[in-house]
């Protein structure tokens, strides 16, 4: 069964925009061809420029499910596709009793009562429209690339045990990537690729306006310029567009109506998370200091 996601790209820059991500037309184009030929979206760029939002905001536009899968080091097939209720199996087992063959044992213990099912096999049997994120798939080990290639080019899972379970709906699959390592060419070939990088001064200022619209227009402005400047420094960890939202929704509590360098100094912890990058922003920037 086919799901049309969005009826073109327009269609999906204002759909995504309706549910509060603001694209460009390079963001809206793929996305779009993603739903319409079926393909898993690689989305790549670097920390907090919205990879992980972009595939929240096709789930909320379209009224679908999202199933997450989350990549980190150490990551097995026994957490990201299935596993078996191994307690439940040897219960089973011991009710048997010695009577009974081992092959009526076995079967009767690897059958759906017993099937613990993760993430991607989740997203592969849902019958509903189903958004699957595999987020911070460059965090794995290059074995678990193994264990998506099923899942990306056939939308299937095998389970020895019981045999091969294939998507009666298939997913809109977002695989987001920091590019801390590089992917294998056999996950990238079976994808559309997006590389989305901070957004330029203007768009970044719709984006703050847009989700904090109590904010004065020259403190979004004021506040959009010290972002991108600070992006510019050598830091642990730039600035990310969840953060710029952060801190337009600070200075609103805050009931600032001018963003001086005191005002700056004062609230660098919103968007700075390390004291290092604080030092070198008051250095570099000639902040006041905080008091």
């Amino acid at each position: 069964m086919t799901t049309s996601w969005f009826t073109s790209p327009d269609d999906a820059a204002r759909r995504l925009e309706a549910a509060g991500y603001l694209t460009d037309d390079a963001t809206a184009l793929t996305a779009y061809l993603a739903g319409a030929l079926e393909k898993p979206l690689l989305v790549e760029g670097p920390a907090g420029v919205g990879k992980t939002e972009l595939a929240k905001a096709v789930a909320r536009s379209t009224g679908a499910e999202l199933v997450r899968l989350q990549c980190y080091e150490g990551l097995d097939e026994a957490r990201a596709l299935y596993e078996w209720n191994y307690k439940k199996q040897l219960l089973r087992i011991q009710a048997s009793g010695a009577d009974q063959a081992w092959s009526e044992t076995h079967d009767d213990i690897f059958t759906e009562e017993f099937l613990l099912t993760r993430p991607l096999l989740s997203a592969i049997r849902r019958d509903e429209p189903t958004v699957l994120l595999v987020d911070e798939v460059d965090k794995t080990d290059v074995e678990v690339e193994g264990l998506l290639l099923e899942v990306l080019s056939d939308f299937q899972v095998t389970i020895p045990e019981m045999g091969t379970v294939s998507a009666t709906r298939r997913p809109f699959v977002v695989l987001t990537s920091n590019a801390s390592r590089e992917l294998s060419e056999a996950v990238k070939r079976r994808c559309l690729f997006l590389h989305l990088d901070y957004p330029d001064a203007e768009r970044e200022r719709a984006i703050v306006t847009s989700q904090v619209p109590d904010i004065d227009h020259r403190v979004a402005v004021q506040l959009v310029d010290v972002v991108v400047r600070l992006r510019e420094l050598e830091l642990k960890k730039a600035p990310s567009i969840a953060e710029s939202v952060d801190w337009a929704r600070t200075l609103v509590a805050l009931q600032v109506g001018d963003l001086d360098e005191e005002t700056v100094a004062r609230t660098l912890g919103v968007v700075l998370k390390h004291a290092s990058d604080q030092r070198r922003a008051v250095k570099e920037l000639k902040l006041l200091a905080a008091r």
